[in-house]
């Protein structure tokens, strides 16, 4: 795992390209700690300059492993991030068509992967990755990005330059990009509680869509698709395996093994929630070491899952670690982490993932996760729910609006789920519905909370434009493919791991694991009320009953009592204190009523709060 950063620029606009390329790397050294390398070049007609920087994280061929890479004759040379899982054989397959290999690296597989089949390379990649490949044969620069966007790439285009990145904190060191909020995107954060690709906060400053690749060619940058997660598409019957339940289980297993190829020590985070207990369980056949585990809980008995972890890493005798943290950790690690991510900390669970990215670091530095679980084997409660959402609103508006639901806003805090599906099955269209699953505003809500002028929304069509003809689950389980895992979970996972300059490998979003389950019947992924049935189905031969049977908790960090109790003056005082950047953008009076009722335990608005938030934090970070 590492950091990648790089220009290419028109020498006529009088830039000052000297000394640039090594402090866009300096940015992000935290993503590589181990070592540096660069490369700075000009196109033939001295027209163009080029600059490829790389921090690098060793895990993989640490002797000779140093970037940018080239091939035989360095004319094709790059940087990357990531891990390809399947280098091995396509190192023998590249070697076999008269290739020569000088690294045992997965790096340089991809080198040669590109002089082969040129653009079509990326379809050839088992793993995660981020990649520039500068091509001074044909003057072009290669781009790419991974098919579920586990490594991010950031890109700015103005004033005949072309920046990318790996954090967009790199981008911003260049001379002449400024900080500019982007209004459209404030507009979508409220919704989402993240910026949906390829928008960021930054104006100007975009993301390079999962299964994407862009070629940079005389000046022109030109972007295309390479892969759609299968859930976009309706469901085809093909026969099925004579034991489905054990072919997702080898499919499965073997996503964990490969994902074990390491030359440093690795572990695994633990929650004790069937995800990750899966994923220690099957490397646990794997190892002839015990697997370190690290597991984090909180001061608050009842948000903490440690009881659960604990059970799992005994059960499979793992070197296991627990942390414990606090709203003090919160309060402490917030601002940090948002100049970390370079936009608004979305989830509560950052903080504790940092933590615990930092405790695992000590002594591994690559972990596995279960990040993916839900969004590819229908996990969530919502992909139960959606199915309803024509029967509900066949009741007439007045029952709906006048009667039902102010009797469900009405009921306590532990009915909040019953509350979010009712208000969101609700909504009309399927393009609101999506992002407000797990959103903090409706549009209705947005008009009557935020102040600022509204912009023209333009969103983005790629996580809505699933078949027609599919199922009400799979078109969920898309956007939650193409939207909410990529702009949120996977930013979350990448930067606060790597933050802690550790990496993290995702053995759920193996795309040919991906490719299985989506050929399969929606009931092997939700049955009546259960989710991720062939999950719960494959582990009965691995997990203990407690595990399996237990309710979807979820990694829930205790804002709700934080924000009426420790965090109450804190939170106040960012979004109506007198040094608040963002108080403009909201109706005093409709705020100040929330966080009264949040205060007095009314009405639970711990999402909408926190989102708040963090946008003021990274108002602060920003623009001061």
């Amino acid at each position: 795992m590492c950091g990648i950063s790089g220009f290419i620029g028109s020498l006529t606009n009088r830039i000052d390209f000297s000394g640039v390329l090594r402090k866009m790397s300096d940015k992000i050294s935290h993503r590589g700690p181990d070592d540096d390398g660069f490369l700075e070049t000009t196109t033939r007609d001295n027209r163009y300059r080029i600059g490829l920087a790389h921090r690098r994280l060793s895990i993989i061929d640490l002797s000779t492993g140093h970037q940018p890479i080239g091939n035989e004759d360095g004319s094709v040379q790059i940087i990357f991030n990531g891990e390809i899982y399947n280098y091995h054989s396509l190192r023998e397959e590249l070697i076999a068509r008269g290739h020569q290999f000088v690294t045992a690296s997965d790096t340089e597989t991809i080198v040669h992967a590109y002089e082969q089949w040129g653009e079509r390379c990326v379809e050839y990649f088992r793993g995660m990755f981020a990649f520039a490949i500068w091509d001074a044969r044909h003057e072009r620069l290669f781009l790419a990005r991974d098919r579920f966007g586990k490594k991010p790439l950031f890109l700015y285009e103005a004033n005949d330059v072309l920046l990318f990145a790996s954090e967009v904190k790199s981008l911003l060191i260049f001379p002449g990009v400024n900080v500019e909020v982007e209004p459209e995107a404030v507009w979508d954060y409220l919704m989402y509680r993240y910026v949906p690709a390829p928008n960021t906060l930054f104006r100007r400053i975009r993301k390079l869509m999962p299964g994407c690749y862009a070629v940079w060619e005389k000046g022109k940058l030109t972007e295309r698709q390479y892969y759609q997660p299968p859930d976009r598409e309706a469901f085809s019957e093909i026969p099925l395996p004579a034991d489905p339940v054990g072919a997702f289980l080898d499919k499965l297993d073997e996503a964990v093994k490969i994902r074990m190829i390491s030359d440093v020590p690795f572990g695994a985070f633990l929650s004790g929630g069937i995800d990750s207990s899966a994923v220690v369980g099957l490397m646990s056949r794997h190892s002839s070491q015990p697997v370190k585990t690290f597991s984090v809980g909180f001061s608050e008995s009842k948000y903490s899952e440690l009881a659960y972890a604990r059970a799992i890493a005994d059960q499979f005798k793992t070197d296991h670690h627990e942390l414990v943290v606090s709203q003090e950790h919160l309060i402490e690690h917030l601002p940090a982490l948002v100049r970390f991510r370079d936009a608004p900390v979305a989830e509560p669970s950052d903080i504790p993932i940092y933590l615990l990215a930092k405790e695992a670091r000590q002594s591994v530095k690559m972990v596995l996760t279960g990040e993916g679980a839900d969004e590819f084997l229908g996990g969530y409660p919502k992909h139960v729910y959606e199915r309803y959402s024509a029967w509900y609103q066949k009741i007439p508006g007045f029952a709906r609006h006048g009667i039902i639901e102010p009797l469900i806003q009405a009921l306590p805090y532990r009915f909040r789920r019953a509350k979010t599906a009712i208000v969101n099955l609700g909504l009309e269209h399927f393009e609101e519905r999506m992002p407000r699953w797990f959103g903090a505003l409706s549009e209705a809500e947005r008009k009557d909370l935020v102040a600022m002028p509204r912009p023209r929304v333009l969103l983005n069509s790629v996580q809505f434009n699933s078949s027609s003809e599919s199922s009400a689950l799979r078109r969920i389980l898309y956007f939650d493919q193409t939207s909410w895992l990529p702009d949120n979970l996977l930013e979350r996972g990448d930067r606060m791991t790597m933050a802690a300059s550790l990496e993290a490998r995702m053995p759920f979003m193996d795309h040919e694991l991906a490719a299985f389950v989506s050929n399969l019947p929606d009931n092997f992924r939700v049955r009546g009320h259960q989710t991720k049935w062939i999950l719960r189905e494959a582990m009965k031969r691995i997990l203990p009953p407690k595990i399996l049977e237990r309710p979807k908790v979820g990694f829930r960090v205790p804002v709700n009592e934080w924000f009426q109790g420790p965090m109450r003056d804190y939170l106040y005082e960012h979004l109506t204190g007198t040094a608040s950047i963002t108080r403009n953008y909201y109706q005093m009076k409709k705020l100040e009523k929330i966080l009264a009722d949040h205060a007095a335990g009314r009405q639970n608005h711990e999402k909408l709060l926190w989102s708040l938030l963090n946008l003021e934090i990274w108002h602060r970070q920003y623009l001061r």
